[in-house]
């Protein structure tokens, strides 16, 4: 970066830091993640329940007078455009964030948040060290963190599936390694199964021949996989074309429309965690059906995550009387509310108190919870 465009950032981020609180007339809310590109079906569902949040609010006469207007910011789940993203979104004055999607890309503009004063919540970016490491005490989410999600999928292939010997395939990513990681480290731990096999692939390859030739050679009864559905779905399809079948599982990141419309009938038994089936809440069937009767069809992927990011934020402000971070903070923490994932606040590293993971299993084209 030239020194000319060092000094543009220092001064921008310094206007930034120099505003008052809930000065602008409306209150500056960002929405940023994959709006675009391969990974959308993860950051679209977000900016849909966004806009039916702030939609609401402001019928309602908007944040202790002021009317909620977001600011959009397409990352396609890239870092580097993540920090584009979070630049502009300060530069234009972003009271709070919402996003963003995917962990590495969250990762990357969190630092220049963190240097404006910015509070974030992402709906889905799971990697532990955002909360639990203390670097970022600006940030919070609405999901639970990898490791939970590692020993779910560790302690299902083990216990539910009898598998013994596991073959741990990652695509070398914040989320996806961070993932495959923790699920290894349940497994061995564990001591009942054996990991036989531990390999990154690239992604965009076309070609995974090479790791499913190893795959065959070390015998593995069972697969953990982690990143993101168009990884799983190619790694799926030429399994099954050299015949190789057994138990596939993934994390969040497949599970979703994205994954079942690119595997096609490939998708069939495969399984993945995700976020708990969270249908029971009054507030989810609200949320679902208004989003229903809105579009003719089903929310998708971290839709209900999003909702509750959203909401919490709107209620932190309202609760704070502005958007200070340590007022944020304080309310984020102390002031429960009624969400879509149920009522929820927030521990003292920003993680949602009471998410938690499920394993879903696609049956007749569809993740069904497995009981």
């Amino acid at each position: 970066m030239h020194s000319l465009n060092r000094l543009s950032l220092a001064m921008l981020l310094a206007s930034a830091l120099a505003a008052p609180a809930f000065a602008a007339d409306t209150l500056k809310i960002g929405i940023a993640g994959a709006h675009t590109g391969d990974l959308a079906a993860y950051g679209l569902p977000t900016r849909d329940a966004a806009e039916m949040v702030a939609a609401d609010i402001n019928a309602k006469g908007g944040i202790n007078g002021k009317k909620v207007e977001l600011l959009m910011g397409d990352d396609q789940c890239k870092p580097e455009i993540a920090t584009n993203v979070a630049t502009k979104l300060v530069s234009e004055g972003v009271n709070i964030v919402i996003g963003h999607i995917c962990s590495g890309a969250t990762k990357a503009a969190l630092g220049i948040y963190k240097s404006a004063k910015v509070t974030v919540i992402s709906p889905s970016a799971t990697n532990p060290p955002l909360t639990k490491s203390g670097e970022y005490p600006n940030f919070y989410r609405t999901i639970a963190a990898d490791d939970d999600q590692g020993v779910a999928a560790a302690q299902f292939i083990v216990d539910k599936l009898n598998a013994r010997k596991i073959a741990v395939i990652h695509d070398k990513g914040d989320y996806g390694k961070g993932f495959a990681d923790f699920s290894k480290a349940a497994i061995e731990k564990d001591g009942k199964a054996k990991v036989v096999m531990y390999e990154g692939i690239q992604t965009g390859a076309m070609d995974y021949s090479a790791v499913i030739q190893k795959l065959r050679k070390e015998g593995a009864d069972a697969i953990i996989f982690g990143g993101y559905h168009p990884e799983a779905s190619k790694l799926i399809s030429q399994m099954l074309k050299k015949k190789i079948s057994i138990p596939f599982l993934g994390p969040d990141g497949i599970k979703g429309d994205g994954f079942l419309k690119i595997a096609g009938k490939d998708a069939e038994g495969i399984y993945a965690t995700g976020p708990k089936d969270v249908s029971k809440y009054p507030v989810n069937a609200k949320a679902r059906n208004d989003y229903k009767a809105k579009y003719g069809k089903e929310p998708g992927t971290f839709f209900d995550q999003a909702y509750a990011a959203t909401q919490a934020a709107l209620n932190a402000a309202k609760v704070a009387g502005s958007t200070d971070p340590e007022a944020l903070a304080k309310a984020l923490k102390s002031s429960p509310i009624d969400t879509p994932i149920g009522t929820i606040k927030f521990d003292k590293k920003g993680d949602a108190e009471g998410a938690g993971f499920s394993v879903y299993q696609v049956k007749n084209g569809a993740f069904a919870e497995v009981k």
